[in-house]
């Protein structure tokens, strides 16, 4: 997903000016720098990507009882353990939720108990704010040949944020319930609440939005810590991005540029002095790669979460606006790293992957 950090940020950060905001912390505690850290400091390094199971075009598909896929998922996850990773990012669907609430979580628990198998600790995120503007329980639409996330959905979808009274109501009690329902549970890393709040031009509607989502998480009182990703979407953004900054307990970001631009960014952030996570990263043809970018991350220890890993419905092995209808898959990769068969699209990738995780520690 095509953000980066606001360079207005990195002034606010080089300054130490973060906009005080006195909606922080109403409602439960952030985390301090000590707790954060310390946190941090007993973890291995956090490698993994963004995981949606190859047969599901979008959350709601892998969260819905009829698409749910466990022996897909206990598959690509053996592929991950075998790699190295040990954390996924994984999108929740409060479409499913609203559908049934149980019908959610039991499949989240289910698959907790996969990830747990494999020894990996994924974080969820709750809202997302890219692609399909509409959603709706049931079945969704076939991917469309050649084009990147052609069926990934926002959430909550744009129609419901009209009535903010009915849609707040809503997300209070999904995240009341779901963080609530596991706020305890240790085979979770933490709670990534807001995926790239503002993007695609609606960051005034998603502004408040994004502070009654802190709100809400910080009433269900989980063990686990909260953070939101920061992204750059244009200077109309500011006051969202710092109010993230003031109330993440941890940091994390997105960056498909190249190394060096990941070193910026990272040093920038690190002025906040609390964990940091690149929860998004790897476009190949932006020379964001496992090559050139995961080296960084490790020299900093900064979590490295790509997109993508295998390439399936999502099609996000396609480049964004460049649909390829005619071609099986791409020339050269956007995202993902295997194909369904098991099969890397580079050897050279995964074979880097390996020898920077040779030594890595495992949950």
């Amino acid at each position: 997903m095509k953000m980066h950090l606001n360079k207005t940020i990195l002034a606010i950060l080089a300054c130490g000016l973060v906009i005080m905001t006195a909606e922080a912390g109403r409602k439960g505690k952030r985390w301090t720098e000590e707790q954060a850290n310390a946190w941090y400091a007993q973890l291995p390094w956090l490698v993994g990507c963004n995981y949606n199971p190859a047969t599901a075009i979008n959350q709601i598909e892998m969260w819905s009882d009829a698409t749910y896929d466990p022996v897909q998922i206990d598959k690509e996850l053996t592929w991950a353990e075998e790699i190295g990773f040990n954390t996924m990012r994984v999108f929740l669907s409060s479409v499913v939720w609203e559908h049934n609430p149980q019908e959610l979580k039991n499949n989240m628990n289910h698959f907790l108990g996969i990830c747990e198998k494999h020894h990996i600790r994924p974080f969820f995120v709750l809202l997302d704010d890219n692609w399909l503007p509409e959603s709706s329980y049931g079945k969704q639409p076939e991917p469309q040949p050649g084009v990147h996330n052609s069926g990934w959905v926002k959430d909550p979808a744009l129609s419901l944020r009209k009535d903010t009274v009915q849609l707040y109501r809503f997300l209070r009690r999904y995240f009341k319930d779901v963080i609530g329902s596991f706020r305890n549970d240790k085979r979770i890393l933490f709670w990534d609440i807001y995926n790239e709040p503002g993007a695609q031009h609606i960051g005034v509607v998603s502004y408040h939005l994004m502070k009654k989502t802190y709100e809400w998480a910080r009433e269900a009182r989980p063990s686990q810590p909260i953070t939101s990703s920061i992204c750059e979407m244009g200077p109309e953004n500011v006051k969202l991005q710092a109010f993230q900054l003031e109330n993440n307990d941890i940091n994390t970001y997105h960056n498909y540029k190249d190394a060096a631009d990941q070193e910026q960014m990272i040093k920038y952030l690190r002025m906040a002095n609390r964990p940091l996570l690149c929860t998004e990263y790897m476009a190949r043809k932006f020379n964001s790669t496992f090559q050139t970018v995961l080296p960084i991350l490790k020299k900093h220890r900064v979590g490295a979460i790509n997109w993508g890993f295998v390439a399936g419905k999502t099609q996000t092995n396609f480049a964004w606006g460049e649909p390829l209808p005619d071609k099986k898959e791409p020339e050269l990769w956007f995202h993902d790293i295997l194909r369904m068969d098991g099969t890397p699209f580079s050897q050279e990738e995964v074979d880097t992957i390996k020898a920077l995780l040779k030594d890595n520690g495992r949950f």
